[in-house]
């Protein structure tokens, strides 16, 4: 005779990865992991329409990439929603070795022979974290969201590398890919719906869409 499956494999659980505001950046560096990178004005009218997203929705768990522009994002939820902020540094950005440095025509990184190195093997990739180190983290701190928020939502404040990773590893698609093609724009909601453990389906939102410019920042992740 056949076992009785346990409820809890049949429990609907949300974790909606978001993506940080736009960020104070008039030097046009790639900030990545480097400190005092804050929302700009733009940035914090995001992070309350993400806020609004989140009202009315069964949301009981919030965490953060230890960053200031993702702790300011989950900012407005947490005020809006009575919830802790948990720092989690496994959804930190993606780490690169671009870091500090701009990427402007004529005279940025990119132009210089000495950076092209750096860029030998798109697979990995060669300029910065492994990509499937990234979806590992990721995961993880996505299964540990979804243990504490079982049955309900939990929203996990990340970046833009990292949330798209986490998306073609749910999804099953290849990792390597066109950064302009990634559909993560700022302040996005990228939802994970898990039954049991398992992720069933991925959903994607712009709650900020009429704010967005007509180039959203796109360049290795922000």
């Amino acid at each position: 005779m056949s076992q009785p499956v346990p409820p809890e494999t049949h429990t609907r659980t949300v974790v909606h990865l978001l993506r940080h505001g736009e960020v104070y950046n008039p030097s046009g560096v790639l900030y990545g992991r480097l400190p005092d990178f804050h929302l700009s004005e733009l940035g914090v009218k995001m992070a309350e329409r993400a806020a609004g997203f989140f009202t009315g929705r069964d949301v009981t768990h919030l965490v953060s990439s230890p960053l200031e522009r993702a702790q300011e994002t989950a900012a407005p939820t947490a005020a809006a929603l009575d919830l802790d902020v948990h720092i989690d540094e496994r959804v930190l950005e993606a780490g690169n070795s671009f870091q500090g440095e701009t990427f402007g025509v004529g005279d940025g990184a990119l132009w210089h022979p000495g950076a092209w190195w750096r860029l030998r093997n798109p697979f990995r990739p060669s300029w910065g974290e492994p990509y499937v180190e990234i979806a590992a983290r990721m995961l993880s701190a996505a299964g540990d969201a979804r243990d504490a928020a079982r049955g309900r939502e939990a929203v996990v404040v990340s970046h833009q590398l990292p949330v798209w990773i986490a998306r073609c590893a749910a999804e099953g698609r290849r990792y390597v890919h066109d950064p302009r093609q990634r559909q993560c724009a700022l302040a996005s909601v990228t939802s994970l719906t898990y039954v049991g453990d398992t992720i069933q389906s991925v959903a994607y939102n712009e709650p900020a869409a009429d704010l967005l410019g007509p180039a959203d920042d796109q360049q290795f992740g922000a």
